[in-house]
């Protein structure tokens, strides 16, 4: 087998007797690293530096729009009596007077509030207000929201945190849809959790940031001028529902079908047809509309605290015979307790 001879002195090149890089100087040294390394190192620094960057522009930006708004907040001030005007002739419309009020039943009570819609118009009224709201916790099976509402001129903010479950109640599963778990309703009727899609997440987060909204934007508003406006919607909504009652029954009766709600429904709570509807119920039907569209309610829990099946669990536990019909729902309308029939009480201490 051949073998290499060892090389003989003065056959080495030149560069390696002189103990200097094959290139000439250092500086060619990083010849030796593969063109592609250097690359992506440069590549990566520059990315590295973007990112740097972006972060502080980020918070510049942030910052100079903070210090924006407290400046014009404190150049424009708002006016009261200004603000008391507008809402005021705001509430003089009357298809806004007709959607600022909602009625929702709960429990054995009613329950009647401003509506998502009057708190939004009272925000743009009001001015100088920051309305903010972002993700700060999310999980498989909820996700935190955190909402404020900042009056800008007096430096007062009302934060609130909203969390959001991710499943949704259903009364039927669709096929190969598993339930998490199943509850029996009111009715006696099966319930199932499921598991939210990503569509159902994002309407209850945008109902549940819109409630909360209009929570802070109503404690920035004075007192005084929100029982002004409940007066003045109250006249107007009456007064346009008092000129076609039937008519306005009509147009009621087609947004509940936008939302679901035949119109048979609507006549098994009211206890006669819709042709026979008065002012009042047009005006209680409309706040209906209006809590189910804000998401306040469902037609379910309408039925239970107002028709005359649901009457007929309370009247099980509290022994009252409520009024039925038009006369029953005058006094819900009205918020007062049916009157308690005390005669046998009577007769009994008169014949002790």
């Amino acid at each position: 087998m051949a073998t290499m001879a060892p090389p003989m002195a003065g056959d080495e090149p030149e560069d390696f007797r002189n103990n200097t890089p094959p290139f000439g100087d250092e500086s060619n040294s990083k010849a030796l690293v593969p063109a592609q390394t250097q690359a992506l190192a440069a590549q990566g620094m520059a990315l590295a530096g973007r990112g740097e960057t972006a972060s502080t522009a980020a918070a510049v930006q942030a910052k100079t729009q903070v210090e924006a708004r407290y400046m014009m907040a404190l150049r424009q001030p708002r006016s009261l009596f200004e603000f008391r005007q507008k809402l005021l002739a705001a509430c003089e419309r009357p298809r806004f007077a007709q959607t600022s009020r909602y009625a929702k039943p709960v429990g054995k009570e009613k329950v009647v509030g401003w509506s998502i819609r009057f708190a939004e118009e009272c925000a743009r009224c009001l001015g100088n207000l920051l309305v903010e709201s972002a993700v700060i916790y999310d999980d498989s099976q909820i996700r935190l929201v955190r909402v404020m509402v900042t009056d800008l001129e007096a430096n007062l903010t009302y934060p609130t945190d909203v969390t959001v479950s991710k499943t949704v109640e259903r009364k039927f599963l669709k096929k190969g849809q598993q339930a998490i778990r199943t509850r029996v309703n009111t009715f006696g009727e099966p319930v199932h959790i499921v598991e939210a899609t990503d569509d159902d997440i994002l309407n209850k987060q945008n109902a549940l940031v819109s409630k909360a909204i209009r929570t802070a934007v109503l404690r920035v508003v004075p007192g005084d001028i929100l029982e002004e406006a409940e007066e003045k919607v109250a006249i107007t909504a009456s007064a346009e529902d008092a000129k076609d009652p039937a008519a306005k029954a009509k147009a009621i009766a087609d947004a509940f079908y936008v939302l679901g709600v035949m119109p048979a429904q609507i006549e098994k709570v009211l206890g006669h047809s819709l042709a026979n509807v008065t002012p009042a119920e047009v005006t209680m039907m409309r706040t209906w509309h209006t809590a189910m569209k804000d998401g306040e309610t469902t037609w379910r829990e309408i039925e239970e605290g107002f028709s005359d099946e649901g009457r007929a669990k309370g009247e099980a536990t509290t022994g009252t015979a409520p009024a039925t019909g038009t006369a029953g729902l005058r006094e819900r309308v009205m918020g007062r307790k049916p009157p308690v029939d005390d005669t046998p009480a009577k007769a009994l201490q008169d014949e002790g």
